[in-house]
């Protein structure tokens, strides 16, 4: 199978892409709506401010869910451009009703893997990469599923500038421990790439600045779970 671009052999994209039938306003929105704010992997470089009227500067968010996230920064930052990968169909539909109730015009949408975006986007353009409650592939034989690892870490560090953020945040302390690690490995290989911003514990204890908390973390906190918060800038 072969990707948008027609050139590379399609990823394989792991977990779910469908869970219960779409409610009718979801399912008309989808073909709507939808259309209108999803992003085409047609061009092999894409230039994100092309995709949005005027912003100022792009954030990414990989993996949305549902997106309460996404939405709570969209509706607090109208001047920023935000791109959402979800291959959770599911979520994409949530996300595009909220686009229409709140008339966001500032939110623009992959629903598929982030890595396909991710090798299209122009170089240094994005301000901010957010992956937050990744799903962790706990099993050891499925870790390699992570997306978390040094392909994807050498498409951010293009895709950011200099300066940007990247934002991972998790409750599991394998995958945690997983991605200081390949951070600190792909620094060891790429240079200086990534520096973990934290000056001590509570700096990664502590939920970013204007944090609108997610059903994962209500989840996570509710079962005894501790996340964590790490924030990395590009060099």
């Amino acid at each position: 199978m072969r990707d948008g671009a027609g050139d590379e052999p399609r990823r394989h994209v792991y977990g779910r892409t469908k869970g219960k039938t779409l409610k009718p306003r979801q399912a008309n929105l989808m073909e709507t709506l939808f259309p209108g704010v999803s992003i085409s992997l047609g061009s092999a470089a894409i230039d994100p401010r092309s995709l949005f009227e005027e912003v100022d500067e792009v954030w990414l968010e990989v993996g949305f869910g549902g997106g309460e996230h996404l939405v709570h920064h969209a509706v607090r930052h109208p001047r920023v451009g935000f791109l959402g990968c979800e291959p959770f169909i599911n979520g994409v539909a949530k996300l595009v009703a909220e686009i229409d109730e709140r008339a966001l015009a500032n939110v623009r949408i992959l629903a598929d893997d982030a890595r396909f975006l991710l090798e299209r986007l122009t170089p240094a353009s994005l301000s901010r990469v957010s992956i937050l409650y990744p799903d962790p592939w706990p099993k050891k034989r499925h870790n390699k599923r992570r997306f978390v690892n040094e392909e994807t870490l050498g498409l951010l560090a293009t895709a950011l500038r200099h300066g940007g953020e990247l934002r991972f945040a998790s409750d599991i302390p394998d995958y945690i421990a997983w991605t200081l690690a390949h951070i600190a490995k792909f620094n060891r290989q790429n240079g200086e790439a990534f520096c973990w911003t934290a000056e001590k514990a509570a700096d990664w204890r502590t939920p970013y600045e204007d944090w609108p908390g997610t059903r994962y973390e209500a989840k996570a906190i509710r079962e005894g779970r501790i996340p964590a918060y790490l924030a990395f800038r590009r060099l």
